[in-house]
């Protein structure tokens, strides 16, 4: 009994002592945990300084600066092409040549008729001056009265007459010489040479084609100089009155990822329209009928000296509106419409100066400012009023997560 005792007694201290243990241990916890500083209730955004670009966003395609579309002025037969596509050729070089045993033949044709009318015209100047010599003697009978006047007048018709031959056949040489000239140009067309230094682009026609010229001009391949491009790029109505001459853009392609070019705008085409037909030989896209959104062309040139830009690339354009540097930032999530448009979005025009409200983390609490804004892209905007380096900005409200507050840089 007095064993059974003891035993007991040793539990039950035992038991007091680890709940005194427990007890000290869960008020060391309160203490650590009522030291934490308390979670934030927003997402903050720290107000830095950089650059800002106003830009205007468009989609383009690009196009050969100089190009030309080799063409027959003579119908026939092709026999043979001396170029591929790919090929570079220089001013002067065989292009094309035709079969031209029509054209030989006429031409041919022509110098018979002409070396015929020459004949003509020598046996025509002889009887001139025989007439002439004719006509001669009969005035000298007449003033020595030796002859009728009657002769005299028949001998002077009959060098009028012979002087008339003579100046319709030089006319007939002259008709004939024009003609023969033009049926030599047609001759030489059946052989077609390079206008231009540059590049074949495409190439339509093919060996043992018949082309017919007789009413249109049959196209057969183009030559591009694709040391210099120009993008034609399609900019909504909207944005282009922001866009003028001379402003920078910048674009990439699909092709070289990540590879910028740059150029300047040369011409805004004041009317909508298709692009030309493209580098291969193609139809440009023709816009909807009854499309409601309306399009300008906007048109810029770059130097593609190492060849990397290609016709029907396609191109990711931004015209640079504005540009600043060492500019106070706020990112765009921050800003809301001053005045009682709360639902209203961030006005289109990026180079226009706004006015919007935010709400500044100040010692925990918020604030509320009005800001004025300048330019701004895609992420933030440039304060001109409002804000200064180092402040936090609230972008919204924390989900109630219990995690630390996160910054937006």
């Amino acid at each position: 009994m007095m064993r059974g005792s003891a035993a007991s007694g040793g539990a039950r201290r035992w038991r007091v002592r680890a709940g005194w243990i427990l007890l000290a241990l869960a008020a060391a916890a309160t203490a650590v945990w009522a030291g934490r500083p308390a979670p934030s209730a927003y997402e903050v955004a720290r107000v830095e300084r950089g650059q800002v670009r106003a830009t205007v966003h468009a989609l383009g395609t690009l196009r050969p600066r100089h190009y030309v579309d080799v063409g027959a002025q003579v119908s026939g037969q092709i026999q043979k092409i001396h170029v591929q596509p790919g090929d570079t050729v220089s001013p002067g070089d065989l292009l094309v040549e035709i079969d031209a045993s029509v054209q030989q033949a006429t031409v041919d044709a022509g110098r018979a008729s002409l070396d015929a009318l020459r004949a003509q015209w020598d046996e025509a100047r002889a009887a001139a001056t025989l007439a002439r010599a004719d006509s001669g003697r009969h005035q000298r009978l007449l003033q020595a009265g030796a002859t009728p006047a009657q002769q005299a007048d028949a001998a002077r018709a009959g060098l009028l007459a012979a002087e008339a031959v003579v100046r319709r056949i030089e006319a007939d040489i002259r008709r004939t010489r024009a003609s023969l000239k033009g049926d030599e140009a047609r001759l030489g067309y059946s052989r077609i040479y390079a206008p231009i230094a540059g590049t074949i682009v495409s190439l339509e026609a093919r060996p043992g084609q018949t082309l017919n010229a007789t009413y249109q001009t049959p196209n057969l391949l183009r030559i591009a100089d694709l040391s210099a491009m120009t993008v034609w790029t399609q900019v909504s109505e909207a944005d282009i009155p922001r866009l003028r001459v001379g402003m920078e853009a910048v674009f990439t392609t699909l092709a070289q990822d990540g590879r910028q070019w740059r150029g300047t705008v040369r011409q805004v085409l004041p009317m909508p329209q298709p692009e030309p037909a493209d580098a291969a030989g193609g139809a440009a896209p023709q816009p909807a009928v009854g499309a409601k959104a309306v399009f300008y062309t906007v048109l810029f040139d770059v130097p593609n000296p190492d060849r990397a830009l290609l016709p029907r690339m396609s191109a990711q354009v931004a015209f640079v509106t504005r540009q600043v540097e060492d500019a106070v930032l706020a990112p765009l999530a921050a800003l809301r419409p001053a005045g009682d448009g709360a639902g209203a979005g961030l006005d289109r025009d990026a180079d226009a100066v706004r006015t919007y409200r935010v709400r500044v983390l100040e010692k925990g609490r918020a604030v509320q400012r009005i800001i004025r804004i300048g330019a701004r892209d895609r992420r933030a905007a440039e304060v001109l009023e409002g804000l200064s380096e180092g402040e936090l900005l609230i972008l919204g409200d924390r989900a109630p997560d219990g995690g630390m507050p996160r910054f937006v840089l």
